[in-house]
């Protein structure tokens, strides 16, 4: 069997050296040990770490995608390999698909392509809202379509999730998904916003504090990230994601003591123990 050094595989995967040690000690992958304890990589890690990497750029938590490898290994024959395998992000899901199927790794649900985009023409979502005195759906009527057309159409979400935010300015879970999808679409200044906005409506919530890490990742705004981060983390501790992405950030920043410290904490808390 051919083996890869980790030189071979982050000139392969076009990742740092230290990357891709980082994923191995977060628990993507477990890799064997040489004779003289090197790691040493198959074609199937390649794989796997291609893919961890192409989930994690489309923010999928890195719990999300630990899971997901695990659950897809276990679902394939043993004859299958990863490589006749396409993973991606679809909206809110991530998808395997083989050429004739689609399905969920995590859960090995097959998906069905529902278009909530016809339920939005129906409902002539693209009009401008009406005024509240006039609004006879509700907030979380608005919010639970944006989820749906979250699938189908991101612009068709937002306008969404605005009338669920024209009809409850203070609904903090319709600012944080507004503000990723403005993230996704790259209008920083928008992102950033909402998701101050859901951190001021949902204080101790970590999500949006992440989400604002994130973004600040996004704009080599380091230091802003680090404060997000670790502000996540204070309102919960076990916020495994939180951990990961701010060891791998402080691992950037070379910052090596904080870096371990926080890789094997989520390293800990996404493998219980």
């Amino acid at each position: 069997m051919k083996f890869f050094t980790t030189g071979e595989v982050a000139k392969i995967l076009d990742l740092p050296g230290a990357r891709v040690r980082s994923f191995v000690r977060a628990g993507f992958l477990a890799p064997s040990r040489g004779q003289r304890k090197q790691l040493e990589f198959t074609f199937q890690d390649l794989l796997l770490l291609k893919t961890a990497k192409g989930l994690l750029s489309s923010r999928v938590p890195p719990k999300n995608v630990l899971r997901m490898l695990s659950s897809l290994k276990r679902q394939l024959p043993d004859d299958r390999h990863l490589a006749t395998i396409k993973i991606y992000a679809d909206g809110r899901r991530v998808v395997a698909w083989d050429g004739r199927a689609r399905w969920q790794p995590d859960s090995g649900q097959f998906v069905f392509n529902f278009e909530a985009h016809d339920i939005a023409q129906k409902l002539n979502i693209s009009r401008p809202a009406p005024k509240p005195s006039e609004q006879k759906l509700t907030a979380e009527y608005w919010f639970s379509l944006a989820l749906e057309l979250e699938t189908s159409s991101e612009e068709d979400a937002k306008r969404a999730y605005r009338q669920a935010l024209e009809l409850d300015p203070k609904m903090a879970d319709a600012h944080l998904n507004l503000g990723r999808l403005y993230h996704d679409s790259k209008e920083w200044q928008k992102a950033e916003a909402h998701y101050r906005f859901a951190a001021e409506y949902a204080a101790h919530d970590p999500t949006p504090y992440f989400n604002l890490g994130v973004l600040m990742e996004d704009l080599k705004s380091f230091p802003k990230a680090i404060r997000a981060y670790t502000q996540a983390i204070r309102n919960d501790p076990s916020f495994a994601d939180a951990h990961c992405n701010l060891g791998l950030l402080f691992e950037a920043m070379g910052n090596k003591a904080k870096a371990i410290a926080h890789l094997r904490a989520a390293r800990k808390i996404y493998l219980g123990r």
